[in-house]
């Protein structure tokens, strides 16, 4: 398991139980209350720690590696039951975002989001869950898809942006973000939005607009990162904790300034120490939205949310 540099308490303690246990497990003396004491330590740290995370540990709790990304969720959610469909029709097939029809609770939902890969080969094959245009064209196609037979569309965002690189602006990265907002506010179907990871810039928001936006508890959603946002205003890394103090990038600083319609809760210690309870208390999230989105008509849905992005933010206007 792998231990952020504030959790250095909890990994000290761990340490301890593993040689208690390689002691028990040899027979020769019995270390079973001695497992128990350690056990519970390390319960009652864990939630000492995380019950007070700054912004910052916050940042470095949605970037564990050990964190569930979007395909883990997807299978847990669909419970097997997903078919991934490839390529936007017109460049190729973005390995940074994925999707798919899958089933939950045997209805089937369109799902979307960026997938980061789960060690050094795959993040490269993946591109770090950076997707090109193509990756969001692909995104709109699978909307549109899901539209066209009245299926729900939930995306999961997790992304550190839309890639960079000259050959995405040459393809055109701010149209193909700019074309999903536009066509995600006007989409007939029920569309959940769920950051489980860092939201950052406009790669998260390209798949972002929907009628319910979530956030995990552990999790962050802004214009930039605290690191970029560090660079511009000091010229250095090295202010990163005052910029993710200063962006107001956690789930309770977005709820609180009506940015997003609700927190997801993690279990003590984030979602790597405990994916199946991740995934009950996501499932069970997104099943209570649909039901509450199903009771209302496809234009009163899209009026909802048109009006609900609209009043986001603070704007005056000049005297002539």
């Amino acid at each position: 398991m792998a231990f952020l540099d504030f959790e250095k308490p909890i990994q000290e303690l761990y340490e301890q139980l593993e040689k208690a246990q390689q002691t028990h497990a040899k027979g020769k003396v019995d270390m079973s209350d001695n497992i128990k004491n350690l056990e519970a330590k390390i319960k009652k740290a864990r939630k000492e720690i995380y019950s007070d995370l700054t912004p910052w540990q916050k940042v470095q709790v949605s970037r564990h590696p050990d964190r569930p990304y979007t395909l883990a969720y997807i299978k847990a959610l669909s419970e097997g039951n997903f078919v991934e469909l490839h390529g936007d029709c017109t460049v190729k097939d973005d390995k940074a975002m994925v999707g798919g029809f899958g089933t939950i609770d045997g209805r089937t939902v369109m799902f979307i989001g960026q997938q980061k890969g789960i060690n050094t080969k795959m993040r490269q094959y993946r591109n770090f869950g950076m997707a090109n245009p193509e990756g969001y064209r692909k995104a709109l196609r699978l909307m549109k898809l899901a539209e066209k037979f009245n299926k729900p569309v939930v995306t999961l965002i997790d992304t550190p942006g839309a890639y960079p690189g000259v050959e995405a602006e040459e393809r055109g990265q701010g149209e193909a973000i700019a074309r999903n907002l536009f066509e995600m506010m006007k989409l007939k179907v029920p569309v959940i939005c769920i950051v489980i990871g860092e939201g950052a810039s406009g790669g998260a928001l390209g798949i972002g607009i929907g009628d319910r936006v979530l956030m995990l508890e552990n999790t962050w959603y802004s214009v930039i990162s605290p690191e970029s946002c560090s660079s511009i205003l000091w010229r250095s890394w090295d202010y990163k904790e005052q910029a993710a103090n200063a962006l107001k990038l956690t789930a309770p600083d977005m709820l609180s300034n009506k940015l997003i319609d609700g927190i997801i809760k993690e279990p003590v210690g984030g979602a790597h120490t405990d994916y199946d309870k991740t995934f009950a208390n996501v499932k069970k999230e997104i099943l209570k939205q649909l039901a509450e989105l199903d009771d209302l008509k496809p234009s009163d849905r899209i009026k909802e949310r048109i009006n609900k992005f609209s009043e986001m933010g603070v704007f005056e206007e000049g005297k002539k």
